[in-house]
């Protein structure tokens, strides 16, 4: 059985991110969303709010699940008997730090399999942080983020923009 990870923070899950999981999941038999919960970073949605938002977009999907993970991603691989690694790219820049994180993860775990995948041209722009700061300035970002987390994603960021 391919068993693949898809990890990240998903801080809000955006429509690039749902392009990702729906090619990924064509390729494997599972695929496992993996909600990291990185201390050093200060998101925007908390770790249930991002796990329930996500588990919302991977419904329809037999073979996703949506996990969280603490520590080390190969660790968390080795721990749910996965041997890929999937890395969205948007950009060249994108590819210098996924390269590096790859290499790290091989030296780590020669057993791991990194695999990228381009983004569809359209969501080439689209970041979290692009839907984060459009959201936070008072911007529409339904176009942003899939449909069924939409209206959640609006509502948070119109609670932060009218609190400032």
């Amino acid at each position: 059985m391919k068993r693949a990870i898809y990890p990240g923070s998903f801080d809000p899950v955006t429509l690039g991110h749902e392009d990702i999981i729906r090619r990924a999941a064509g390729m494997c038999d599972e695929l496992i969303i993996a909600v990291g919960n990185n201390k050093a970073k200060n998101p925007l949605f908390s770790l249930d709010e991002r796990v329930s938002m996500l588990k919302d977009v991977v419904e329809s999907y037999d073979n996703v699940s949506v996990d969280t993970f603490d520590g080390l991603l190969v660790d968390f691989a080795a721990e749910k008997d996965a041997k890929i690694i999937v890395r969205g790219l948007r950009m060249i820049s994108d590819f210098e730090f996924e390269l590096q994180s790859a290499q790290t993860n091989s030296a780590l775990n020669p057993q791991v399999e990194t695999i990228f995948l381009c983004t569809n041209a359209a969501y080439s722009f689209l970041s979290s942080s692009a839907v984060r700061e459009t959201g936070i300035f008072g911007g529409d970002v339904r176009g942003f983020v899939p449909e069924v987390v939409s209206d959640r994603v609006a509502r948070k960021m119109r609670e932060i923009y009218e609190s400032k």
